[in-house]
């Protein structure tokens, strides 16, 4: 009995020590891989990395990761003008069956999927916010964007010096965020340059050059501003 007790009590203290080991190991996986990612992408800051899955030294040997979470405070994603960026906050983004060398210094995620949002003030910067001569003696801007509610944007303008408000619908289309004005604003003379008002109201923005490659999947108006999931494949985290 005494010896059964001592052989226990071995392996509980072994057990433990493997857990020991183990979790020191996946933090200096995790360390690791957020300055190579940081490195790789150009990042301002280095991102929050947790590798999912235990043991961690079994998926180590075999040169996969299960499921690894990477966050990104800020990303400046690529607007597709010159010189222009539009910043994504809290970007989640979840990866999953990761292959990687010994070194960390490539890695590549077979699927991969994320949310993000932007801010409001952030998008702004994709529409006519300037005054613009719209025809019939008339200038029109927009002036300010907003949750709407129900997954739309309020988007408030100026026409003719007038404050007026739209809800506008938010979509994806190759790769841009589309907003477009379910209805125009009720005003003199609107129906009679609907075309010109709409080059106001509706506007799209490029969102490019997301981490790995990753793209823009859907979108949706909310109160902090505009949530987007994005989703990829074979996506490059290093290397």
């Amino acid at each position: 009995m005494r010896a059964l007790r001592v052989l226990l009590i071995v392996v509980v203290i072994l057990g433990v020590l493997f857990v020991v080991v183990d979790r020191v190991a996946v933090y200096f996986a995790e360390d690791q891989a957020a300055d190579k990612l940081r490195t790789s992408q150009n990042l301002a800051s280095t991102p929050d990395v947790s590798i999912k899955g235990f043991p961690f030294l079994t998926q180590m040997a075999s040169g996969e990761l299960d499921d690894v979470e990477v966050g990104i405070k800020d990303y400046e994603a690529d607007t597709g003008k010159a010189g222009q960026k539009i910043r994504i906050d809290d970007l989640k983004a979840h990866m999953r069956d990761v292959t990687f060398s010994g070194d960390y210094s490539s890695a590549t995620a077979a699927t991969a999927t994320g949310t993000a949002t932007i801010a409001y003030d952030e998008l702004l910067k994709a529409a006519k916010s300037e005054p613009t001569d719209i025809g019939l003696g008339i200038t029109a801007q927009v002036v300010g964007l907003a949750d709407g509610g129900d997954g739309r944007i309020k988007v408030t303008l100026k026409v003719g010096g007038q404050p007026v408000s739209v809800l506008s619908s938010v979509a994806v289309k190759d790769n841009r965020m589309q907003v477009r004005a379910d209805s125009l604003p009720k005003l003199p003379g609107v129906a009679l340059i609907e075309d010109r008002i709409r080059s106001i109201t509706d506007f799209q923005q490029a969102i490019d050059q997301l981490p790995g490659g990753i793209r823009l999947d859907s979108v949706r108006a909310a109160a902090g501003g505009v949530e987007i999931t994005v989703k990829g494949s074979n996506v490059k985290l290093a290397g």
